[in-house]
Parts: C-alpha cells; sequence; structure tokens
C-alpha cells in the first residue's frame, strides 16, 4: 500500500466483516467496520478514509443507496461495491450511484488488495455530471464529448484518458494514473501501453490554430514506464 491506509468496510454478514478485517490487517492496512447502511453514511461523512468497502445488501438502506447518498451530500471517498449478484444491470447500478469499482463475490483477497491499491493512487475524485475544461465537455453518463458544440468521436479508451485529464485541472498524471484509468489490471501489455497510446496529436481548431484547451491535459499526456509523467499529447480527438 502507499503510506497509511484507513478503510471503511460495510458489512451486515460478521464473519464476512471479520474475515475482510482481518486481511486488510494484515496487510497493515487500519479497517474500521459499519454493520448497516445508515451507520456506514454517517461513518463515511465523518471519518477520514481512503477507501469505503460497501456491500451492496444491507439492510434497511442498501449498498446502492448509501453511495447515492454520499455522493449527494459531495462525499468523493473512493467506493468499491461487493456483491453477490453478477448481473449487468446491478453493476450499472451500482456505478451510476457513483461507485468507482464493483468486485463480485467470491473474490480473492489478493485482487480486492490491488484494486484498493488503484484507488487509494487515484484518491477522491469529485465527478459532476457533466465534465467542463475551456471549450472541452464530457459526459460520463453518455460517453459523448464536445470542443464547444462540435461533438468529438472518441473510442472508449481514448474518452477513459481524456476523462482521466479533465477530472485534475492542471496536473500532471503519472503512467500509473493512466493506467488506472483506461486499462485493466488484467490487460498482458499495461507495461508500455501507455507511453505508446498517448503520442497522437490534438485535431487543429478550425483556421489552422491549436487548441488553446490542450494545457488541461494534451501536452501533458506522455507518462513513462518508471512511473514518472512527462510532457506528451493525449488521444487524438475527431469531431464529427
Amino acid at each position: 500500500m502507499i503510506g497509511p491506509v484507513r478503510v471503511l468496510v460495510v458489512e451486515d454478514d460478521v464473519r464476512m466483516a471479520a474475515a475482510l478485517r482481518r486481511g486488510l490487517r494484515a496487510e497493515a492496512i487500519v479497517a474500521d467496520v459499519a454493520g448497516t447502511g445508515e451507520e456506514a453514511v454517517r461513518r463515511a461523512r465523518t471519518g477520514t478514509f481512503d477507501v469505503v468497502v460497501l456491500d451492496v445488501m444491507l439492510p434497511e438502506v442498501d449498498g446502492f443507496e448509501v453511495c447515492r447518498r454520499l455522493r449527494e451530500t459531495g462525499v468523493w471517498v473512493p467506493v468499491i461495491m461487493l456483491t453477490a449478484r453478477d448481473a449487468v444491470e446491478d453493476r450499472v447500478r451500482g456505478l451510476d450511484a457513483g461507485a468507482d469499482d464493483y468486485l463480485t463475490k467470491p473474490f480473492s483477497l489478493a485482487e480486492l488488495l490491488a484494486r484498493l491499491r488503484a484507488l487509494v493512487r487515484r484518491g477522491p475524485v469529485e465527478r459532476p455530471s457533466v465534465l467542463e475544461v475551456g471549450a472541452l465537455r464530457l459526459d460520463p453518463a453518455t460517453r459523448q464529448a464536445w470542443r464547444g458544440d462540435a461533438e468529438i468521436e472518441l473510442s472508449a479508451r481514448e474518452f477513459a484518458v481524456f476523462e482521466a485529464f479533465m477530472r485534475r485541472p492542471g496536473q500532471v498524471l503519472s503512467h500509473g494514473q493512466l493506467l488506472d484509468a483506461a486499462w485493466d489490471l488484467g490487460y498482458e501489455q499495461r507495461s508500455n501501453v501507455v507511453e505508446i497510446g498517448t503520442q497522437a496529436h490534438v485535431d487543429e481548431q478550425p483556421g489552422g490554430h491549436q487548441h488553446d484547451d490542450r494545457r488541461q491535459g494534451e501536452e501533458r499526456g506522455q507518462a513513462h514506464p518508471d512511473g514518472q509523467a512527462a510532457h506528451g499529447r493525449p488521444p487524438s480527438l475527431r469531431s464529427r
């Protein structure tokens, strides 16, 4: 883990909660436990947690509602949802409620730890419904992007990389942050895919002038395998 990490485990099954707490503490992670949705909302609002591990099937207030309440009140701590239900609609519902990741039971502790590391590296990120930086707009819900009034055509991975930049205006993102944003943990070529994939340039604005808003991320897009960010450019934007 990256420095001291504190996790809130929200799980009503006493044995499962105890097992998660033991496994996390064995990795030097401070783990607090909440047994109900109401308790989870209260503690997440008042405590300082790096990640919330949130079970979906909670009594009275379920995990979806817990996550929704946290986001509505401006609590942007990263949330991993745990569920025994593997239906696509359940995963979509959790992500739409504001969750950052989704893990289906049964799962290995190693996988949970890997996902925790990724979220701790990223940290809390506010997620407004539409991201705006200068003339650029992204709607994560509909997967649409615009430069001014012109819609931009992006692949799924290009969209994810660009979203990562726009959620952190003015920041230089590391190689690891870009991997976590756009490439799955199981992707076989994660080691060098970022430096290969972020070489393309942004289309010029009509009239031949480069788009000024690329300082938000486009000149900061390249990252090296050693984890240090360098100047580069993100995926090309193709207006349609």
